[in-house]
């Protein structure tokens, strides 16, 4: 591993995506806005723009294996690139768009470029992290994601008193402010996989679906609380603007979390038993909060719970994988966000009418108890000291 090292211990090329992808995160506040200007500037029915994110969405699904299957055929840094600009054609695209139909096109081009760079972002940090400074890395990531939404919303907040089109402008503009760093300043691609060697069977791999597996419960939870939080603020009769300042808060505690995750030394299952128990709390506070204080602390403790899982769960992703199939793997890791994003809002929907907000944050918070127990099982068979065997992996025959 031929990679400088920065004074903190993280390589030259984690700072430089980490500000990339700070950049374009701070210009990612259009799809919240894309249902309005299909409405307003296109005229579409609720309907049809029901029926057009909804398209969005699944495009979104093979994008990101795309994304993968790219990252260790093409490059990294080229994969990254391509998706950047992929976005910034279709944002762009939208925002030029004077016909309804035009604008879907520019939907569907954007929801298949829209997860190209995940994979090979990932995949780039394990390939020049040490297998122990890898949730830091991850959680820096996330963090700087987090701080850089918080900008996102306040200029997006400025922006949108001006005509809707300009916000997916200035998203193209840091989409292409993000490529035109990456392609000048990370280190060039190298060749990953021969024409003669045997590709990997990446969903022969049954780690990586019990991965995934436990992923999407994680990424449900998440999903659940970005949809939910709002709307038990409202059956409580908070203001909206509450949801704004949790956000806020919940980014604010990633930040600082980071030096927690840099000097703990917990392997990964027992730190993903404690991220669990964490959200688990947090749950249960919001299920008996009645007032914005409670839920501003409901808030401090899942947010430290997320940081656990996600650093966490892309490091055991990352660990599985052979190096020559690690954006692959990681692409169908991913996988478990597009599925809890569909499965969120119905669970959410009909919890809190069945249920009410106690039985939806209740119910969601005995499911992060209970993966929290499991996770000796899960170490049983995920442990690579106890299955050393199976890194090498099934290939097609």
């Amino acid at each position: 591993m031929n990679v400088a090292v920065t004074a903190r211990g993280l390589s030259r090329a984690v700072w430089i995506l980490v500000v990339a992808r700070a950049v374009n995160r701070i210009g990612a506040f259009t799809l919240p806005f894309l249902g309005v200007v299909l409405a307003v500037e296109f005229k579409a029915s609720l309907d049809q723009v029901g029926l057009i994110l909804a398209v969005f969405g699944v495009a979104t699904i093979p994008s990101r294996l795309l994304g993968g299957q790219l990252a260790d055929r093409l490059g990294r840094r080229r994969t990254i690139v391509l998706g950047l600009v992929g976005c910034a054609i279709g944002q762009l695209w939208i925002a030029l768009s004077h016909a309804l139909w035009s604008a879907v096109l520019a939907t569907v081009l954007l929801g298949l470029a829209f997860e190209i760079y995940e994979p090979p972002s990932q995949a780039m940090i394990a390939d020049v992290t040490e297998p122990e400074d890898r949730p830091a890395a991850y959680g820096l990531y996330s963090a700087a994601l987090a701080a850089a939404g918080v900008l996102a919303g306040l200029l997006a907040a400025a922006i949108s008193h001006w005509d809707l089109r300009w916000l997916f402008v200035a998203d193209a503009i840091t989409c292409l402010s993000c490529a035109a760093l990456v392609a000048l300043a990370l280190p060039a691609d190298v060749r990953r996989e021969r024409p003669a060697d045997r590709p990997v069977a990446v969903w022969r791999d049954r780690r990586l679906l019990l991965l995934l597996a436990g992923g999407t419960v994680f990424a449900t939870i998440y999903m659940q609380l970005i949809i939910g939080v709002p709307l038990t603020l409202l059956e409580h009769g908070l203001p909206k603007s509450g949801t704004g300042l949790i956000l806020a808060v919940s980014a604010a505690t990633l930040i600082a979390a980071q030096r927690v995750l840099r000097v703990q030394r917990l392997d990964d299952f027992r730190a993903i038993a404690i991220g669990y128990v964490l959200v688990g709390v947090g749950l249960v506070v919001v299920a008996l909060a009645h007032n914005l204080a409670i839920f501003l602390l409901a808030a401090i403790l899942w947010s430290l719970g997320e940081l656990f899982l996600l650093t966490r769960y892309l490091t055991q992703a990352s660990g599985l994988a052979p190096e020559k199939a690690r954006g692959r793997y990681l692409a169908v890791f991913g996988l478990s966000w597009g599925i809890a994003t569909t499965i969120a809002p119905v669970t959410v929907t009909q919890l809190l009418e069945s249920a009410g907000p106690n039985g939806l944050w209740l119910t969601t918070a005995a499911v992060a108890f209970a993966l929290a127990i499991l996770q000796p099982w899960v170490r049983r068979r995920l442990d690579p000291d106890r299955r050393n065997g199976d890194r090498r992996v099934a290939t097609d025959r």
